[in-house]
């Protein structure tokens, strides 16, 4: 007979923690199986110096999780796995005896006999391990991991916190642009150590963006922007920051430190709209969309009269699309499924679009949305815009499939719509402090009514 699983008893997530006016210390007694063996007397008491309850939870967890390896290591003797880990664990160590981890060579370096002693007096108060001693007095070193390697580290254990909520298909491409900097660098550098980084390493890496953003007038035009380049050296410079800062190293700065390029008084790159004539014409013509699958051209369609990102369209889904109420509309907001997550590219872009138009024709025949795309917005815009070019749908080699937002919103300006309503159903900040709901769906409503292009419903 199989016995039933019994669930663990919820930790109190105040566990450890007292307030002393207003200052949350970090107070456990010590386990009686390393009394005689720690010897941080009967309990262990530190400041978190903050008053802020979730701060000194997260400080706590940090404490907790250094004092387990510590008699973790002093129970053991000291084994140790793979180099990465034994450093992890150096630093941990050091944390749960009151100081930083530094290595050997910082260590020797001090001015201040006062910091060497507390490392060795530290050493006195328990039977140091051989770890223990090397972690207090820097005896293990940073190890060599190669920068593809922190790179692993950064996307799937730094940064693991930036990627929730996202679809795969997000993380995807989240990762991609972050790929694409090391991708770089190593091409120029080699794979070498992280730790070996040097500035001059940096100065190259800047280089190889600067024949590219400000070339000399003999060699051509600029072939990428500067934003291209500083994303480029940004990503490497977070990359280096935030490896040594998760091992508990101290640095006092990066290889690519103040290298970047200036975007003062470079003209913004502003996407070209559709004439809505154009749209009318061309796009929306019988024949113009017809060797299109069904569910592609639909999302084109419902493009022109809501002003929605491709990726948000076709991500919608029968939750957030209302076609039977007093007013349809669909919404755009992250999907919380732990199965299956999206985000929305900001807390603006959560709203409520009246349906108008061949809009609302689309999502009639489209009530559940168009999973042909869902989580593949990259195939969709690839599609879409392959078309276009194929069949001269775009006026000109700029325009691109996310032109028809940018149409949506000079329409909706010719038609003399309230600005702040415009930013509402573009999903754009608005930098003021939120009063009310923006306005009740019925206005909304009406006021898309006046740019809803007339349509033959035998194109949807």
């Amino acid at each position: 007979m199989r016995k039933e699983a019994v669930a663990e008893p919820a930790r109190d997530p105040d566990r450890y923690l007292v307030q002393r006016d207003g200052v949350f210390y970090y107070h456990r007694r010590m386990p009686a199986k390393m009394v005689g063996i720690d010897d941080r007397g009967r309990f262990i008491r530190k400041s978190l110096e903050t008053d802020e309850r979730r701060l000194a939870r997260a400080m706590r967890d940090k404490l907790e999780d250094a004092d387990k390896t510590l008699w973790a290591i002093l129970l053991s003797g000291g084994e140790t796995r793979s180099a990465l880990d034994q450093y992890r664990d150096a630093v941990r160590r050091a944390e749960a005896m009151g100081v930083s981890y530094l290595s050997n060579g910082q260590v020797a370096g001090f001015q201040n006999v006062d910091s060497i002693l507390k490392r060795v007096e530290a050493l006195e108060r328990v039977q140091a391990a051989p770890a223990v001693a090397d972690a207090l007095l820097g005896g293990v070193r940073v190890p060599p991991v190669k920068i593809s390697e922190a790179f692993d580290v950064y996307a799937d254990e730094i940064m693991a916190h930036e990627v929730v909520g996202k679809s795969q298909s997000q993380r995807r491409m989240w990762k991609k642009v972050k790929q694409r900097a090391i991708n770089n660098f190593v091409a120029l550098v080699g794979d070498k150590p992280i730790g070996e980084i040097t500035r001059e390493d940096g100065l190259t890496f800047y280089r190889f963006w600067l024949r590219r953003v400000a070339p000399p007038p003999e060699v051509g035009p600029a072939t990428h922007s500067a934003s291209a380049g500083n994303r480029d050296l940004g990503n490497m410079r977070d990359l280096y920051r935030r490896y040594f800062a998760h091992l508990g190293e101290e640095q006092k700065g990066t290889p690519f430190d103040d290298l970047r390029f200036s975007e003062r008084g470079k003209r913004r790159r502003k996407r070209p709209s559709f004439e809505t004539q154009w749209i009318s014409d061309q796009i929306m013509r019988p024949d113009a969309l017809a060797s299109l699958d069904p569910q592609a051209r639909r999302c084109v369609l419902a493009l022109i009269e809501t002003g929605a990102r491709p990726s948000e369209i076709c991500n919608l889904d029968e939750t957030v699309i209302f076609i039977d109420t007093p007013v349809p509309y669909i919404r755009i907001t992250p999907r919380e499924d732990a199965d299956d997550p999206r985000e929305i590219k900001t807390e603006w872009s959560v709203r409520d679009v009246p349906l108008v138009g061949i809009a609302l024709e689309v999502f009639r025949k489209n009530p559940r949305g168009f999973p042909r795309y869902r989580n593949r917005e990259e195939a969709l815009s690839a599609n879409l815009n392959k078309f276009f070019k194929t069949n001269k749908l775009f006026p000109m080699p700029k325009h691109k499939i996310y032109s028809l937002r940018h149409s949506f919103e000079d329409r909706m300006k010719e038609a003399g719509i309230d600005s702040e309503l415009r930013k509402i159903l573009m999903g754009h900040t608005i930098e003021r402090v939120e009063y009310g709901s923006g306005g009740s769906l019925q206005w909304r409503h009406d006021e898309l009514k006046k740019i809803a292009l007339p349509f033959d419903p035998e194109i949807v």
